[in-house]
C-alpha cells in the first residue's frame, strides 16, 4: 500500500463521530445473501464504528469486530459493549486459526493488501467458510444525488465488471440490492465529512467542499426546506467459499 493510500485508510479516526452519524447501515437482504445459513461465529473485519457489526449482533450471532483505528472501535464498544472489539488489520488478524464461520468486510476491502488479506482470512476461517464483501454505493440516477457526485466525486462500484478472489477461495458470486437510506441534512454533511478524501484534503479544499454541499441542500428543489432526505443506494455484495 502506498504511503498516501495508507494515510487515507487510517484517517477516519479524526472523524469517527461524523462517520457514525452520517454513514448508512446495510440492508437485511444483502446480509442474508452474504452469510452462510449455518453461520454462528462471524468476524467483522474493518468494522469501523460498527455499522455492520450492529446488524450481525441483532441476528444473535457471536461477532468479533477488528479494526486498526482505536477511535472507531471506541464508538463501536460504546454501542455494543458485549461485543469483542480488537485492534488489528486484515493483514494481521488477531484471531486463532479456524475460529470463525464467516468473515464479512464492509466498505473496507479496497484498503487491504489483497494477497496478505486473503492468506489471513483463509487462516481464521473454518473449512468451507465464507468471505463476504459489501459496499454501499450511492445511486446517482436521481438528479440531486448526481449533483452531489459532481461536488464530492462520483461513486465507483469497486467490482463493477469482474470479481476475482484468488485461491483458496472458489465459487465467487456477485449480487446487488437497491434500497433507500433516510437521513437528515446534517447527516448528509457528516457523510461527506467522514470520507477519506475529504478528511485528508487541505483545510481550504475541505471547507469549500462542505460549503458546496450545504449550498446544494439549501438550493436544490428536492432538498430545500426539508428535514429528511431519501438517499438511494445500490449495495454491491461479493461472496466466496474457502475451498
Amino acid at each position: 500500500m502506498t504511503s498516501s493510500r495508507q494515510q487515507r485508510s487510517l484517517s477516519f479516526g479524526s472523524e469517527a463521530a461524523a462517520y457514525e452519524r452520517g454513514r448508512p447501515s446495510y440492508p437485511p437482504e444483502a446480509i442474508d445473501w452474504l452469510l452462510p445459513a449455518d453461520a454462528h461465529d462471524v468476524l467483522d473485519l474493518g468494522a469501523g464504528t460498527g455499522k455492520l457489526t450492529t446488524r450481525l449482533v441483532e441476528r444473535g450471532l457471536d461477532v468479533v469486530a477488528v479494526d486498526p483505528i482505536a477511535e472507531m472501535l471506541e464508538l463501536l464498544s460504546n454501542s455494543l459493549p458485549d461485543t469483542p472489539a480488537l485492534l488489528g488489520t486484515a493483514e494481521e488478524i488477531p484471531l486463532p486459526d479456524n475460529s470463525v464461520d464467516a468473515v464479512l468486510v464492509a466498505q473496507a476491502w479496497h484498503w487491504f493488501d489483497p494477497e496478505r488479506a486473503v492468506k489471513e482470512v483463509s487462516r481464521v476461517l473454518r473449512p468451507g467458510g465464507r468471505l463476504g464483501l459489501v459496499w454501499n454505493t450511492r445511486d446517482e440516477r436521481l438528479g440531486w444525488v448526481k449533483d452531489l457526485g459532481r461536488i464530492i466525486g462520483h461513486e465507483d462500484d469497486p467490482f463493477n465488471h469482474q470479481v476475482t478472489l484468488p485461491e483458496p477461495f472458489a465459487d465467487t458470486e456477485r449480487h446487488q440490492v437497491e434500497w433507500t437510506s433516510y437521513l437528515t441534512p446534517q447527516a448528509l454533511i457528516d457523510l461527506v465529512a467522514s470520507r477519506s478524501y475529504c478528511i485528508t484534503s487541505p483545510e481550504q479544499v475541505r471547507t469549500r467542499t462542505l460549503g458546496q454541499v450545504r449550498e446544494l441542500l439549501a438550493t436544490h428543489p428536492a432538498l430545500a426546506n426539508t428535514t429528511g432526505l431519501a438517499l438511494p443506494y445500490v449495495t454491491v455484495c461479493i461472496r466466496a467459499t474457502l475451498a
